[in-house]
């Protein structure tokens, strides 16, 4: 691929993250795509022969985001592994609320199902970030599965704090107190130890 052809590439993808940002993942047409990144609405075709493909592209992007604030938070976090598990929790949930449309796309199942662009290959090294701390914090568990349920129940808070839902039903304006019970539910109140 030649230097303007990986730049007029990089354009389309960039054209998408500030589409996704601004409007949300349904509006991520490949005519507007294109039109934002002043080209014609079939010139993504000849870097991305499906829409899936761009998609996966974009999200890919979201993906790098997310993996370099997690990596990020666990250099600045001085706490052993409970308090890193937490502050990676946090880093999730602030990105999940920050970019809405972008953490919509990232876990669109046909774009994860999809296997282009190695989506699989830059979303499970960060489950595996998470799941190294919780196997710290909790060495008596199978921290996989716990993990799992952790993330889950992190997906759901970001969702139901995202809609409004939470707030209502807990009174609370702060989704701190509940990413703590969240943490707690899974590691114990003290870390399991």
């Amino acid at each position: 691929m030649s230097a303007s052809d990986a730049g007029l590439r990089d354009r389309l993808v960039d054209a998408g993250v500030a589409l996704v940002a601004a409007e949300g993942a349904q509006a991520l047409t490949l005519r507007e795509i294109a039109r934002r990144a002043g080209v014609s609405h079939g010139a993504p075709r000849r870097y991305f022969p499906t829409h899936l493909e761009l998609l996966s592209a974009i999200a890919r992007h979201g993906f790098t985001d997310l993996g370099a604030q997690a990596r990020a938070t666990l250099e600045r976090t001085e706490e052993g592994p409970r308090g890193q598990v937490a502050a990676l929790a946090r880093t999730y949930l602030r990105f999940a609320l920050d970019n809405p449309g972008m953490y919509e796309l990232m876990f669109r199942h046909d774009v994860l199902e999809s296997g282009h662009l190695g989506l699989r290959d830059t979303s499970l090294p960060l489950f595996g970030l998470l799941v190294e701390q919780v196997g710290r914090a909790r060495p008596d568990v199978d921290a996989r599965r716990v993990t799992g349920a952790l993330w889950a129940n992190l997906h759901g808070l970001a969702q139901l704090w995202r809609w409004g839902s939470l707030q209502l039903a807990t009174g609370e304006d702060d989704f701190g107190p509940l990413l703590e019970a969240c943490v707690a539910a899974h590691l114990g109140p003290d870390g399991g130890r």
